[in-house]
């Protein structure tokens, strides 16, 4: 007998988000509490909920993009940019 095994949310019934902002507070409160980052928050999040990132893509804001940036940054797979002190 094969085990098939299937998705049990869809991004049909999947808890939705009311916005960006909401998702954005989400993924940061569970980077947070489990130390890891923003990225690895995020693509958790997809495999708990058997979505594909490409769905989500739309929930991701300019702040949360730029935490994403930098966690690359930090873990040297982006070059770090010069930075104003203002």
């Amino acid at each position: 007998m094969e085990l098939l095994l299937q998705p049990m949310f869809t991004s049909k019934n999947l808890k939705m988000f009311e916005d960006s902002k909401s998702f954005s507070l989400y993924i940061e409160q569970v980077a947070r509490e489990n130390k890891c980052s923003h990225v690895d928050a995020i693509l958790e999040y997809c495999k708990e909920n058997f979505i594909d990132p490409e769905e989500i893509k739309s929930l991701i804001n300019k702040s949360l993009k730029e935490k994403m940036k930098m966690d690359f940054q930090d873990s040297g797979h982006l070059p770090k940019t010069a930075q104003l002190d203002v």
